[in-house]
């Protein structure tokens, strides 16, 4: 390209890089969109490359949004994709991609209807982690994940703004999926260093007796979920080079055991397989600069009867507490094939009615 040219951006925070490049990169998505560019963050820098006439166009309207944002503007979601692409031509197309902005209330009201218990966001500085990763992520190539339901992005918000979130609900709605989402792009744009998922071994219901192999083969079938949703959002072969590099680790939970997890996205799946003990290990292996994730479905536990599950104490224990999450979901966040809202809700509707029988 005979007109390609750059420029680059110096940033004066982590806050700055967030403001422009948007939660999970919409804002970035939605500037390479619009003016035909790449868009690269690092070193305290944005580094726009393309057209001339674009790139030019493109930092004109960063510069704006910066200078805004430096004089203490106030900005919503919405205000600041219109800054963005108000000289692109894309302020219909920033209404149509961000869902959260065809709410005439906006985020807080989105946050405030949809299930998010407890809270208060920290500062964005406590939370990034000043750490220099050794592997230049920048690059990673992440597909691009949008909220499907309202509970989903509700969700995706309340994995930003809290240090322990907790997803529950249907299967098929997302939980696990948009919780390893949001740690790879956790990863890609610094704000932690590692992204460890971890599930408790216990078999559903069934005697799997012996199985051959070494550990990691043993393991394998327990985690493959975990390694399923991870190849949907990145290649395999990123997945293995950042699992050698210690970057991403899969392990059960028996591992967690000891270990202070510090500036990492950790993620609890199947959580409602853990005992209140089990759960209680998990949650206090929190370290600085890190969020946990913990999902699961309360309805589908595979301890035995007189076992309470970890997943449903905690959460009546914690609910309510600052900075942490309670996220929801119903068949109504179901993304899976049609029929599988169908068949949850045939399954559920006796368990209410016992409820209900009991309860009279």
């Amino acid at each position: 390209m005979t007109d390609a040219h750059s420029i680059t951006i110096p940033l004066r925070s982590n806050d700055e890089a967030i403001l422009v490049l948007g939660p999970y990169d919409r804002n970035a998505k939605l500037l390479r969109q619009t003016y035909d560019l790449e868009l690269y963050a690092r070193s305290g820098t944005l580094r726009l490359e393309g057209a001339r006439s674009n790139v030019v166009r493109a930092a004109s309207r960063i510069e704006h949004l910066l200078g805004k944002h430096r004089k203490g503007r106030e900005l919503d979601t919405r205000a600041i994709e219109q800054i963005l692409l108000a000289d692109g031509g894309g302020e219909s197309e920033a209404r149509a991609a961000s869902p959260a902005s065809t709410h005439s209330g906006g985020r807080d009201d989105d946050r405030r209807r949809g299930g998010v218990d407890g809270g208060r966001r920290s500062s964005d500085a406590s939370r990034r982690s000043s750490y220099d990763n050794r592997l230049d992520l920048s690059g990673l190539r992440v597909r691009a994940v949008e909220a499907r339901t309202q509970n989903q992005r509700v969700y995706l918000e309340a994995i930003e703004r809290n240090s322990l979130t907790f997803g529950m609900g249907s299967a098929g709605s997302g939980k696990t999926f948009l919780a390893a989402a949001a740690g790879v792009r956790a990863l890609r744009t610094g704000v932690v260093r590692r992204l460890i998922v971890t599930r408790p071994v216990v078999e559903a219901g069934e005697r799997l007796g012996f199985l051959p192999g070494d550990l990691q083969a043993k393991l394998d079938p327990y985690v493959r979920p975990v390694y399923d949703a991870l190849f949907d959002l990145v290649s395999m072969d990123e997945v293995h080079r950042l699992e050698e590099a210690g970057v991403i680790e899969i392990a059960p939970l028996a591992y967690m055991r000891g270990r202070t997890l510090s500036n990492a996205m950790v993620i609890l799946d199947e959580a409602q397989n853990t005992t209140t003990e089990q759960m209680k290990m998990f949650l206090t292996r929190l370290g600085e600069g890190s969020r946990m994730v913990v999902t699961g479905d309360p309805t589908q536990t595979d301890l035995s009867p007189r076992q309470r599950s970890g997943l449903s104490d905690a959460v009546q224990r914690l609910r309510g507490f600052a900075d942490v999450a309670v996220v929801e979901f119903g068949p109504r966040d179901i993304v899976r094939h049609a029929l599988v809202e169908k068949i949850v809700q045939a399954y559920d509707a006796p368990a209410r009615q016992d409820a209900e029988g009991s309860g009279r």
